[in-house]
């Protein structure tokens, strides 16, 4: 199924916008934690991935900026040439990186989770 470059263009506006207010969120309860290099510490790290809804920030922040940014990399390497052949590897590509991306990041996560 191939979306029109209009849908494509909504989700990229999406994905955007709905990055800025999960990074929004992050910020503000890195903000909050007493000590920013405790918050870096080994234990501190493993502990927020045990924490159910802060996952799914950290999730939901990795999907969205990972279709959010390959999807601009797609846009940009499309100006380079115009062709179908192009486009379509150009395309095949940036998904396939998103989706290696994705399931890299969402592993972490889930290994984290297991680890304790």
């Amino acid at each position: 199924m191939m979306f029109k470059e209009s849908q494509i263009m909504k989700i990229h506006y999406t994905t955007g916008l709905a990055a800025l207010f999960v990074v929004a969120v992050h910020i503000i309860v890195r903000l909050m934690t007493p000590s920013f290099s405790l918050s870096l510490l080994y234990e501190n790290v493993i502990n927020n991935y045990h924490n159910i809804p802060y996952s799914i920030l950290l999730e939901s922040i990795l999907i969205l900026i990972a279709i959010h940014g390959f999807n601009g990399l797609r846009i940009i390497l499309l100006e380079l040439r115009q062709n179908k052949p192009w486009e379509d590897g150009i395309t095949i590509f940036t998904i396939a990186a998103t989706i290696s991306i994705i399931a890299y990041g969402t592993r972490t996560i889930l290994v984290a989770n297991w680890l304790g």
